[in-house]
């Protein structure tokens, strides 16, 4: 068998990740590709992560370039698979002791709606974007999330294809709904190793039963919110929304809190609160029956509505009959309180840092493009975690400080600061920024040397790019 000729090699610790990966790809260009678009996606952004700013070209006019022609054939045309890639990148996590799955984790359900133009892009169509709070041209992805609230990665995504693209349109075979696609994400998480104690989702996915029927078939728990005033068949005298329920429920004051139980959340900047829950009865839900509903609020007598969690689980009350003989093991209400706490924790960070990595900028029409696109922003991710818990290097006394304590001459800065990225070998662990003399060869510093953009946009310009949701 003929050697295979040796791939340039990425910057700094990129390397030794890129490097695992090596066996997918049969050909010299495709392991330069992967290194040149991952150290692109992972550079500090100076403007939107198209394939011209990853190859460090001008915008329009460098389009032709070799660089960024080399990038768009190995994105669009190249043939290699993204699903192996994404299995290596899984295979990765599960192997390191920090990142491993167990089974106290959650799989969150969210979805990703990002502006688009046009409408020969593959997957676009007008359709609700959460990023925009608003119905508009776009490209909606379902992704599934694994997190403990230590740690939190994405597993798998599938873009969402509307009706109009098919022939039938809702009625036909290959169409999928977005809770058909969430199921079957977290199913698939499953079976790649990532054991959770239960699929977490918003309120969007608690309206389709065909999602608890896929989630029961493959042997997942739930716990999703619904809406608090969605009604259900009940008779007269009793409750027909999660909202007329919870009032139902007795309640006086903090010493005599009759139905509610006092549940302490702890929250990562290290400070608590604490909230009331109880097991209310509506329709076919309570505590003794398959299907739970969990109201959980800061005040039992007002009920405010953003901070109150009408939340359906199958995960049985500890006193429930089925308890003992149940698929899934019981819980109680702090129990599923923390699961469900775990869902909007992940909008903080998750959806800011795949803005950082370039999760929307993509300008590729096909579907394959797309989905290399994204499965190459989460190889990106997954190597900052990589990094994070990497063992920190030696000190070295000659890098700047990071944190200065001089300010501007005069007024306020108007130009935003460069985005500071995962990039350095040993990041130090701990919630702080790692301190660059750390790193004796710093990949930022290599990423500078390589070949810049002819021209980057000013202050003026740094205004219009994208905000995170």
């Amino acid at each position: 068998m003929t050697a295979r000729r040796p791939c340039p090699p990425a910057p700094g610790p990129l390397e030794d990740y890129a490097a695992r990966f090596d066996d997918l790809f049969f050909s010299l260009a495709q392991r330069r590709g992967f290194r040149e678009y991952l150290t692109g996606l992972l550079a500090p952004r100076e403007r939107n992560k198209t394939i011209t700013c990853l190859a460090g070209a001008e915008p329009v006019a460098g389009a032709g370039t070799p660089g960024v022609q080399r990038l768009q054939f190995f994105l669009s045309e190249s043939p290699w698979e993204a699903e192996q890639i994404n299995d290596r990148r899984l295979e990765l996590l599960r192997e390191q002791s920090a990142t491993a799955p167990h089974e106290g984790g959650v799989i969150v359900i969210d979805d990703s709606g990002d502006r688009k133009d046009g409408t020969a892009t593959a997957n676009v169509g007008r359709q609700w974007l959460g990023r925009l709070g608003k119905t508009d041209n776009g490209i909606v992805t379902v992704t599934t999330v694994w997190t403990d609230g230590r740690v939190y990665y994405p597993l798998h995504a599938h873009p969402y294809t509307p009706a109009h693209h098919f022939d039938r349109g809702r009625s036909d075979p290959a169409f999928r709904t977005k809770p058909q696609l969430s199921a079957a994400l977290a199913a698939r998480g499953k079976k790649a190793g990532f054991g959770c104690r239960a699929v977490v989702a918003d309120c969007a996915y608690s309206v389709s039963d065909t999602w608890y029927l896929a989630l029961r078939e493959a042997g997942l728990a739930y716990v999703v919110a619904l809406k608090p005033h969605r009604g259900t068949w009940a008779r007269a005298d009793q409750p027909h929304t999660p909202i007329e329920a919870a009032h139902a429920l007795t309640w006086r004051d903090a010493r005599r809190p009759g139905d509610w139980t006092p549940v302490e959340r702890h929250f990562r900047d290290g400070h608590t609160e604490t909230w009331w829950a109880a097991d209310a009865r509506l329709g076919g839900y309570g505590p003794d029956s398959s299907c739970r509903l969990v109201v959980a609020t800061t005040d039992p007598a007002r009920l405010p509505p953003k901070a109150t969690w009408y939340l359906a689980t199958n995960l049985p009350h500890p006193d429930a009959p089925h308890a003992a003989t149940g698929p899934h093991p019981p819980a109680d209400l702090a129990e599923i309180i923390r699961l469900y706490g775990l869902r909007p924790w992940i909008e903080q960070s998750y959806k800011q840092i795949k803005d950082e990595l370039g999760w929307a900028d993509f300008q590729v029409r096909s579907d394959r493009a797309i989905r290399r696109h994204q499965t190459l922003v989460n190889c990106a991710f997954s190597f900052c975690w990589d990094q994070w818990f990497a063992p920190p290097g030696p000190l070295d006394s000659t890098a700047p400080d990071p944190c200065p304590d001089e300010g501007p001459e005069r007024g306020t800065n108007r130009t935003p600061p460069t985005p500071t990225a995962l990039l350095a070998q040993g990041i130090a662990f701990g919630s702080r920024m790692a301190h660059p003399r750390h790193h004796p060869e710093p990949m930022v510093a290599i990423l500078d040397g390589q070949r810049p953009a002819l021209r980057t946009p000013g202050p003026d310009r740094r205004s219009h790019h994208r905000t995170p949701s």
